[in-house]
């Protein structure tokens, strides 16, 4: 899907994902994580005051949630994340995504599961601060 008046302004939903990864995504929106679902009981319906997608693909990631009108991910990580080359892995498709100018913000399931309303806020607060001009 594309958006945009001209050529030069389409900016690419998807960012070239690979066809199976949608696929498994569908699958992963079926599956959520206890701490994917609370957050996604808080988001859905522009509970941010702007559409998020969950299990969104872009390039070979899959995102826990997206917002293509700011170009916001929202990444909702288990200890797994913690251990082994995770760390490094998460950080550079980070570094991969913000090629396509999306901001990560990532939040732990502890988080999301003890503190709901904190992690709502910093979310508004990311929605608030990219919706405004920058200088």
């Amino acid at each position: 899907m594309e958006i945009g008046n001209n050529k030069s302004e389409n900016i690419r939903m998807h960012a070239n994902a690979d066809g199976r990864l949608f696929d498994y995504a569908r699958l992963m929106r079926k599956k959520m994580t206890p701490a994917e679902s609370v957050l996604w009981e808080c988001i859905r319906n522009k509970g941010t005051g702007v559409k998020f997608r969950r299990q969104h693909p872009v390039e070979t990631y899959i995102l826990d949630f997206y917002c293509h009108e700011l170009k916001i991910g929202i990444e909702v990580d288990g200890s797994i994340h913690n251990y082994g080359d995770n760390k490094l892995y998460d950080s550079y498709r980070t570094l991969q995504l913000k090629d396509y100018a999306i901001k990560i913000i990532r939040f732990t399931n502890a988080e999301v599961l003890s503190d709901a309303e904190e992690v709502m806020k910093r979310i508004k607060d990311l929605v608030r601060e990219s919706k405004s001009p920058h200088p």
